[in-house]
């Protein structure tokens, strides 16, 4: 992926649609590729609203922000500098980027950190991704032993803004891509030499299904674009809604290709394989009925729901 490639507008510049559809397309090309450039861009993003240090010509970037249960890094103060100490797990693009965002607790709370990755202190602990799927997002964990870092915005500032929301409907535009190159052999299947009438139905629901998601993409991108600053209060449950959308329209994708085409092309199209394995891992990111709770908490205005 060419540095090139990667600069796509700021969500809420006025042109979040190109965004999401960039990220689409790189989803449909190659999902790891495009975990790794959705996390770079991502990474822009945060750095422009938080006002962070500056990216250089050259530099890969990473956001790892993950905290399944009994992972823990630290963030102690010296003075006028931060060093981390911890274990991050889930970090794409561990062994490639050369720069990353990590989310840490302090004192004060959680917050984040610019670190060069590239740097001593750093260490990808090999070993720690066993999934086929997305194996080549380099996911690895990684060990932070005494690594000098950099605040970016204040505690509790990363999840707080408005990007943070935007950001993670960029993640389900890369599903939307996922879901597109799963499909792909079925409708090439029909273009070829015609569908039994089951395999057209199936077909004609991805279709469906793709249409669908589609179209409340650019809506979002459109909404984000008519408040970037998030002063109506619906980015969250915008974010929520089209998450949860895109995760049951890419499921259901993966389950009716595979209805409609047997065991043929998993076992016989490596590049299908892939697709199927890489979006079935990609699509854990949403967090199933924790997040539908979430939702239905904010709906019935209850403040508590996180």
């Amino acid at each position: 992926m060419d540095h090139e490639a990667l600069q796509l507008p700021l969500p809420g510049s006025g042109a979040t649609r190109e965004r999401f559809h960039a990220l689409s397309r790189l989803g449909e090309q190659d999902l790891c590729v495009a975990r790794l450039a959705e996390g770079h861009v991502d990474a822009l993003a945060i750095l422009e609203e938080l006002d962070g240090p500056p990216v250089q010509q050259g530099h890969r970037w990473g956001v790892w922000a993950a905290h399944p249960p009994g992972s823990v890094v630290e963030a102690i103060a010296e003075g006028d500098s931060w060093r981390l100490t911890g274990v991050k797990p889930y970090c794409s693009g561990a062994r490639a980027c050369t720069h990353a965002l990590v989310t840490a607790d302090t004192s004060d709370g959680r917050r984040l950190f610019a670190v060069p990755v590239a740097a001593p202190g750093a260490v990808p602990v090999p070993g720690t991704w066993q999934a086929i799927g997305m194996a080549g997002s380099d996911s690895l964990d990684v060990a932070f032993r005494d690594m000098p870092a950099q605040p970016v915005g204040a505690p509790g500032s990363y999840v707080d803004r408005p990007g943070f929301q935007h950001g993670g409907i960029g993640v389900a535009a890369c599903w939307l891509g996922g879901a597109r190159a799963v499909a792909g052999p079925l409708l090439a299947q029909a273009r070829r030499q015609g569908l039994d009438r089951h395999a057209a139905a199936h077909l004609g629901e991805v279709d469906v299904l793709l249409y669908a998601a589609e179209v409340l993409l650019d809506h979002a991108a459109d909404e984000i674009d008519e408040d970037p600053h998030d002063r109506r209060g619906g980015a969250k449950l915008r974010s929520l809604r089209v998450r949860g959308l895109m995760e049951k329209a890419c499921t259901e994708v993966v389950d009716r290709i595979g209805r409609a085409m047997g065991a043929g092309p998993l076992c016989r199209d490596a590049t299908h394989a892939r697709a199927v394995a890489d979006l079935t891992v990609y699509l854990r990111q949403h967090h199933a009925e924790r997040d539908y709770a979430e939702l239905g908490k904010l709906l019935a205005g209850d403040g508590s729901g996180t």
